[in-house]
């Protein structure tokens, strides 16, 4: 049973900066592509960033040049630095494999205030 625990959610204010943090057991994520995931109420999940087991990144236009996502494989975790923070950032959080999805997490709040 693969468990995902992400934190580092809270409230800012735009322009503000907050780092999230994903912590993988159950498996090991050094060969996997891991993602970053954000929902709000009445949407579907979207992809925000992901970075292969080379380290390669992808970024959805809407974070891109303004989150950075990193994996530490010796730690088992993915994390998430997200600046400049604007209202429409709000959302639940969550990480997860990429490829093949394990059972999601509970995510963390993460809200944005003009």
């Amino acid at each position: 049973q693969v468990q995902l625990v992400e934190s580092g959610g809270g409230l800012v204010q735009a322009g503000g900066s907050l780092r999230l943090s994903c912590a993988v057991s159950g498996n090991m994520i050094s060969f996997n592509t891991m993602g970053w995931y954000r929902q709000v109420p009445g949407a579907q999940r979207e992809s925000v960033a992901r970075v292969t087991s080379g380290g390669s990144t992808n970024y959805a236009d809407s974070v891109k040049g303004r989150f950075t996502i990193s994996r530490d494989n010796a730690k088992n975790t993915v994390t998430l630095q997200m600046n400049s923070l604007k209202p429409e950032d709000t959302a639940v959080y969550y990480c997860n494999r990429v490829a093949v999805n394990w059972n999601w997490g509970q995510g963390t709040q993460v809200t944005v205030s003009s």
